[in-house]
């Protein structure tokens, strides 16, 4: 190795090192910064963020006025309605059956089907099976609906003669003999047209409607073609030739006749508390339907003259707790830019109960009629993690309901609920004779009138037993619904929103209380640090959790998918905009920074073996209740999730097992591709024990403050036999429980577009979103404005 050379070596053998100051390079020299402590105040401030500035802005003027020399102490004093006219305020709940809508003055709603008929070649009747699905080539009526089935149904039957026996109420051993009997020797009688004085009267597809006469002699007709319904304002003169209709909107539509020239057929945009992507065939028809009802219900229900007329008003949107980004997107357009409201803010539809009811909180149990949604509420926030979506209501229960009565040998056979009438004339059988009182179970001898468009009216007589019981218990025995066809179509049009940081994973809000259900029958949905423990379905004990519960994630808040990269890091699960270690601590102060605590992450070992904190309580994770104990249903101890053979000792950070290979995306496909069906007890414990995350006080605040509304729960007798099965399953809290309907005496359906309409009147709402905000940041301005984490 050379040594180190002197410079008058180097002077004198002519390598003397000369510098004249010349750059090596023309870039700027950046100082390094001190990583150690360093600060910015980007986005820090609430003058940075365009919607909080605005807001800011607005209320500066009245804060100066109020604090201007000569005012009362400098006191703010609020306008009673903060300068909006809530004469002027718009109300929209849509649901898969009815849209009600109306001003936030009106006492109640207008309640419109959500639904509209256009031309087509054939009706709904005639594309597809009858319903209730039968095998037309079965020998015995009995044999139409399958084995399965009928093994089901009659274990149901046996299960509520046990009951009815231990409860000492009467049961005749031959009643379903005499109902069979009775039903297969009933004759229909005619009635002539002329002796009903309840004729249903009939759309005529082809009567000539004058075209109503707006402001400046124009126009405004909402056409619809078989593939695509267009809104628009045709600025026709008042002379226009009348003609007929080409699409009819709600009652009218469900009113039209089967076999009417042209032929209409019935679309209803949304099915199962989702966007019906199924009967669709491109996304412009599905939202221009959605537009041309909402249109139709603003022009004719609440009397504007025309859709620009939409300007001098707010609206306030009722939206599903577990939504679907892209649909909120379209809703927020769709007002923006089509109606052009002045103002628009959205609230979630247990909230929006709350309101309505009084209730400060509680668990809202929403039974609609394709979708029922359980969610906690507390401080006026839904509780992100307890939200629950089933996909059963009172449709199913209809369907049910005239399936038992089939089996039993009905005497009108060929009722299809494909056809307007037919569906009608089901839903008025359920909702008079269905009960959940055990008492009211007995042989009982009813009638109904079969009223069909073009033919005399037909008077039926028929005998039931308990038919009218077992068909609202299909809530807590979700098995006996038709579920088959309830996923098809399922993204076929519509794709999951993804993070704005990384495209590879999805953005769809996701809670640990849906995951649990979803896991119930297939725990592959889990996390992988999840499913490689085993989490098995146990009875709970007295604090909520056993040693073989379900112990669901916690959902991070901007990646609700990474859970790989999360359990496997021990990180929180942190955005890629924002540094993964943890704050500094205050100078002076040596306290160490915890791990992160991974919510029902295991048991046994978090976080590299050191036992995890958990919170207020004696549970550590939250746990899915059990199915046993509950009245009229056997006990089920099977295991849901094994734990997966070879995963327990892992050596190695990376195993080979597939579940640790998914990408964020598949696991959310699978997902997608499971049905959430569970007993509605079940997703009530499910979701109150998700949102008390192991504490016993707010665990006993929610099972004491659950309130049912929404149209599938008007069957008599639904809260009582509701709070008999949580109350078999949690017999440690029996005097805790307590279930109810809406106070004062409201109307199931309407209870949460009252509380939207009671949420519009609010003075301090800072959730409104102005035009000049979307036009700006476009559907981005929902996450500045929403009650909820976006």
């Amino acid at each position: 190795m050379v040594g180190k050379v002197s410079e008058r070596v180097l002077l004198r053998e002519g390598l003397e090192r000369t510098d004249n100051g010349m750059k090596q390079t023309s870039w700027p020299e950046v100082t390094p910064i001190n990583q150690k402590n360093y600060y910015t105040e980007y986005m820090k401030r609430d003058d940075q963020i365009l919607a909080l500035r605005m807001q800011n802005d607005a209320t500066q003027p009245r804060r100066d006025a109020a604090s201007a020399p000569g005012t009362a102490g400098g006191r703010l004093f609020p306008l009673p309605t903060d300068g909006i006219d809530i004469s002027k305020i718009i109300v929209i709940h849509p649901g898969s059956q009815y849209l009600r809508i109306g001003f936030s003055t009106d006492v109640l709603p207008k309640t419109v089907p959500m639904c509209l008929a256009t031309q087509f070649d054939h009706t709904e009747s005639d594309e597809a099976e009858a319903l209730p699905r039968r095998q037309r080539e079965a020998a015995k009526t009995e044999q139409q609906y399958g084995e399965e089935w009928s093994k089901k149904y009659k274990k149901m039957s046996e299960d509520l003669k046990q009951d009815m026996r231990q409860n000492k109420r009467k049961v005749l051993p031959n009643s379903k003999e005499l109902v069979i009997n009775y039903n297969r020797r009933t004759e229909a009688e005619v009635i002539a047209t002329h002796n009903d004085p309840l004729q249903v009267e009939w759309t005529d597809v082809n009567a000539i409607r004058t075209p109503a006469l707006l402001e400046g002699g124009a126009a405004e007709t909402v056409t619809a073609t078989d593939t695509e319904t267009t809104a628009t304002k045709t600025g026709a003169p008042a002379s226009s030739p009348p003609s007929a209709p080409t699409a009819f909107y709600g009652q009218e539509a469900l009113r039209i006749p089967d076999d009417s020239n042209p032929t209409f057929r019935l679309r209803w945009p949304m099915q199962h508390g989702w966007l019906n992507e199924d009967d669709y065939g491109s996304v412009s028809s599905l939202y221009s339907d959605f537009e041309a009802i909402v249109t139709h219900a603003i022009l004719q229900e609440l009397g504007l003259q025309r859709v620009s007329s939409c300007r001098q008003y707010s609206c306030v949107f009722v939206v599903p707790d577990l939504y679907d980004k892209a649909y909120v997107e379209m809703l927020l357009r769709l007002c923006m830019t089509w109606f052009e409201f002045g103002k628009v803010c959205f609230i979630q539809e247990s909230y929006a109960a709350t309101c309505g009811a009084g209730y400060s909180q509680g668990c809202v149990v929403d039974v609609g009629a394709q979708k029922t949604s359980v969610a906690c509420v507390e401080d006026g926030l839904v509780v992100e993690e307890s939200r629950v979506n089933v996909k059963y209501g009172g449709r199913d229960v209809t369907e049910a309901f005239v399936k038992m009565l089939l089996f039993d040998h009905f005497p009108y056979q060929d009722i299809n609920l494909r056809r307007r009438y037919d569906f009608l004339l089901a839903e008025e059988l359920k909702l008079k004779h269905c009960t959940m009182n055990e008492a009211d179970v007995s042989v009982q001898l009813y009638q109904f009138h079969l009223r069909a468009p073009h033919q005399p009216t037909y008077r039926y007589q028929f005998k039931t037993y308990d038919e009218v019981l077992l068909a609202p218990l299909g809530l807590y025995e979700p098995a006996i619904f038709d579920s088959s066809t309830k996923l098809r179509g399922r993204r076929k049009l519509i794709d999951r929103t993804y993070n704005a940081y990384d495209v590879d994973i999805p953005d769809d809000p996701v809670s640990s209380a849906q995951v649990a259900i979803l896991a119930l029958d297939h725990p592959s949905v889990l996390p992988p640090a999840l499913a490689t423990n085993g989490p098995r379905f146990g009875t709970p004990g007295p604090g909520g959790t056993g040693a073989d519960a379900i112990s669901t994630p916690s959902k991070d808040r901007t990646q609700p998918f990474s859970f790989l990269s999360r359990d496997l890091a021990g990180g929180g699960g942190a955005t890629p905009s924002t540094s993964k270690a943890p704050s500094p601590a205050p100078e002076g102060t040596s306290t160490p920074v915890p791990a992160p605590y991974v919510f029902g992450a295991g048991r046994d070992t978090v976080n590299n073996g050191a036992a995890s904190p958990a919170p207020s309580g004696s549970a550590a994770a939250t746990s899915t209740p059990a199915t046993g104990g509950a009245p009229g249903t056997a006990t089920a101890t099977a295991t849901v999730g094994a734990p997966a053979p070879g995963l327990n000792g892992l050596n190695g950070l990376f195993p080979m097992d597939p579940l640790f290979h998914r990408t964020a995306k598949e696991i959310a496909a699978e997902r997608d591709s499971v049905l959430p069906v569970a007993p509605l007890d079940i997703a009530i414990m499910t979701s109150i024990q998700n949102a008390a995350k192991g504490d016993e006080r707010k665990l006993k605040d929610f099972l004491g403050s659950i309130m049912v509304v929404g149209g599938g729960a008007k069957t008599p007798h639904f809260t009582t036999y509701l709070e008999e099965r949580l109350k078999a399953r949690r017999a440690d809290l029996v005097d805790r429980i307590l279930v109810s309907r809406s106070a004062r005496d409201m109307d199931e359906q309407v209870v949460v577009w009252k509380g939207a309409s009671v949420f519009a009147k609010l003075t301090t709402n800072d959730s409104w979103i102005t035009p000049f905000e979307y036009s700006f940041l476009g559907p981005r301005i929902l996450h500045h404005k929403v009650l909820w984490q976006w």
